[in-house]
């Protein structure tokens, strides 16, 4: 890949940038030049016996327009990034002009953030102007995985419900915001046994929830079920220190029944979701944080 970031690149995009315009002039200097070939001011080509070609000069408005446009082109390249790893000399960047724009946008913001950030979350909840900017940080920044309704879908989390991996106080979820989550399970089918004891424990597994399953089977897993224990439990109530999800419910991140159960135990699962610090202050996360809270407590409405 380092063979496509070298200077070598930045001289051959520069030389090419530049022969465009170079080309352009020279085109225009050929084309104007008026060159009669024959008496009467044509190419000497006729057609149809009386369709004569004529050789008139390039319209002068029109030849403006083109010296103007190489000139601009120019004036860009030597202001604006264009040859190469040549900056401009004006140093205009649109990763500059975007972090200037959320300096600006940031600094707006501050007074506002600063009266939110004294407030627990359960008055945030109850501020109109809080929520209405949370939920705007959740649509920008969160919407794209959970959902604009935050009621998730496979392998995502839903936030409007009481069921949490790492836990659903408001410290929490602004600690996960910040740091992001990676959640592993590994592949457990050697440390239960054969294929029919994985099936056993996962009847055993959708046992604990109410859920439908093979009773006989569900009864040989309970034993097995062990090598499970060390994350969900004893009980398979789970564990939020280790963000292992409780067992005894009905939700299901990644789909329920024998089949999706069996196929956790067989291949494990890795999550990640990634850390918000870089894209977010901390002002903005701990009225976000709310927001979210406030999603599990019936307050805010997506």
């Amino acid at each position: 890949m380092s063979d496509f970031i070298n200077n070598g690149w930045s001289i051959y995009v520069a030389a090419v940038t530049i022969l465009g315009p170079a080309a352009c002039l020279w085109l225009l200097i050929v084309a104007s030049k008026r060159k009669v070939m024959a008496g009467d001011n044509t190419t000497g080509h006729v057609w149809d016996g009386d369709l004569r070609e004529l050789n008139n000069p390039l319209p002068r408005w029109w030849m403006g327009l083109f010296v103007i446009t190489v000139v601009f082109a120019a004036l860009y390249l030597a202001l604006y990034p264009g040859l190469g790893n040549f900056g401009g000399k004006l140093g205009w960047s649109s990763a500059g002009q975007w972090e200037a724009e959320q300096a600006k946008a940031q600094a707006t913001m501050a007074p506002l953030y600063a009266k939110f950030t004294s407030q627990p979350a359960e008055a945030l909840a109850k501020d109109p102007q809080a929520m209405a900017i949370g939920e705007r940080l959740f649509i920008n920044n969160c919407a794209a995985c959970h959902g604009s309704d935050a009621k998730g879908s496979k392998g995502f989390p839903n936030l409007t419900d009481g069921d949490w991996l790492y836990g659903g106080s408001h410290d929490k979820i602004k600690e996960t915001i910040t740091g992001g989550r990676q959640g592993m399970m590994p592949p457990m089918a050697a440390a239960v046994g054969t294929a029919e004891d994985v099936k056993n424990v996962a009847n055993y597994v959708l046992s604990l929830s109410g859920s439908a399953h093979n009773a006989l089977a569900a009864q040989l897993g309970k034993e097995k079920f062990g090598a499970c224990a060390a994350c969900h439990g004893p009980d398979g109530k789970g564990n939020q220190a280790l963000g292992a999800p409780n067992l005894t419910d009905k939700v299901w991140l990644h789909g329920g029944g024998e089949q999706a159960v069996v196929g956790m135990i067989n291949n494990g699962k890795t999550n990640v979701m990634p850390a918000q610090a870089s894209r977010l202050t901390t002002e903005q996360i701990h009225v976000l944080g709310a927001y979210v809270w406030s999603l599990s407590q019936g307050g805010a409405k997506p």
